[in-house]
């Protein structure tokens, strides 16, 4: 079976959180993937986009012990997922501080705000349009919670953002505010919540990309060694 394939792998390698030295001493989402692309072993690999690859890095890292596992099938769906384009840094950014902002604490709820509305900025200089509509998630997202964006629309009325800036910072920081602000927030399972911030940022890059978000083909050999090296490790 290739596990490129959607459906649910016949074994999951063992995931766990940080930075690991090698598979024996276990395994985050990007290491593994780095692993099963043929790169050197590293949680920053250049077969995945840099913004995606960091939604992956955290969600891994602030899921629970219990969630980390369904994490693992999504794994080869992020193999050869890169582009340059900043429409894809900024659609998955939006939809990250979308999906957190409604339900995160009150102190995260102005950054993520802010986030949204300059995400929203981002993509209108980038289409060349008017930078004052909103998706209507955004306006969903923002509706639930009038104080911190009426707070945000003031706060951005001046801003104007660079391109670069946004990626380099912007962006990063957002993303992590919104991982965090989901992986804190008072909701009967943030693990769910988790994991669907990080299968739609896959979506949106396989959209953007033109690629389809089921990997380049994933080797049976190749993920049976790695679902040996991760349990060996869990197992130490």
């Amino acid at each position: 079976m290739s596990k490129a394939q959607p459906h649910l792998p016949d074994m999951l390698p063992v995931l766990s959180r940080g930075e690991h030295r090698n598979p024996r001493k276990g395994a985050c989402f990007m290491e593994l993937a780095s692993y099963l692309a043929g790169e050197r072993w590293s949680d920053h690999p250049a077969c995945t986009h840099s913004l995606l690859a960091s939604v992956a890095r955290l969600v891994n890292d602030h899921t629970s012990d219990e969630g980390r596992p369904r994490l693992a099938e999504l794994i080869p769906s992020v193999i050869g997922l890169t582009g340059d384009d900043l429409h894809i840094d900024a659609l998955i950014t939006l939809r990250c501080a979308t999906i957190a902002l409604p339900v995160a604490a009150a102190d995260r709820q102005r950054v993520l705000a802010v986030s949204v509305l300059v995400c929203e900025r981002v993509l209108a200089q980038l289409d060349g349009r008017g930078g004052d509509s909103l998706s209507p998630d955004s306006e969903r997202a923002l509706g639930a919670v009038p104080h911190a964006a009426q707070w945000a629309d003031r706060f951005t009325s001046n801003i104007s953002p660079r391109p670069a800036a946004f990626r380099r910072q912007a962006a990063p920081q957002a993303v992590s505010c919104a991982v965090e602000g989901a992986a804190h927030a008072l909701i009967p399972d943030p693990d769910a919540m988790l994991r669907k911030m990080l299968a739609e940022s896959i979506q949106i890059c396989a959209a953007s990309t033109g690629k389809a978000a089921s990997g380049v083909g994933v080797d049976d050999t190749a993920w049976a060694e790695a679902c040996r090296l991760t349990v060996a490790a869990d197992g130490r």
